[in-house]
């Protein structure tokens, strides 16, 4: 699924994905994505959803990971084997792929979702 580049979390931001979060405990290296529209509306990660990713942490068994796609960062789950890790999308193409700690652009800390509801046809 494709993510959109919100920016850094700084002291002081007002993202509303950081009213559950003290934004001075996380690290310079933490950044917002917003989960595009491919995601759809049913799943763990569904559009709309911000997610808080941390540069610095380094990719464990099971992670949700943000690696750079050919036109934007994609999300995947990590399956580590040996030193490495096969990355599998989130949605859309069952492919996967091998990828080394340096490919990865970040670990998802934390998820928020927005509490409105959407209403289809109405």
């Amino acid at each position: 699924m494709r993510l959109h580049y919100l920016g850094p979390v700084l002291p002081g931001h007002d993202h509303p994905v950081l009213e559950d979060l003290d934004a001075r405990r996380l690290t310079p290296s933490c950044y917002l994505v917003e989960v595009g529209d491919d995601a759809g509306v049913d799943g763990e990660i569904i559009e709309g959803d911000v997610l808080v990713i941390d540069e610095a942490r380094l990719v464990q068994h099971g992670d949700l990971v943000v690696v750079q796609g050919e036109d934007s960062l994609r999300l995947c789950r990590s399956h580590r084997i040996g030193g490495r890790f096969r990355l599998m999308r989130t949605s859309g193409p069952k492919e996967s792929f091998f990828a080394r700690q340096s490919a990865c652009r970040g670990v998802v800390i934390h998820r928020a979702r927005s509490d409105a509801i959407f209403l289809q046809g109405n």
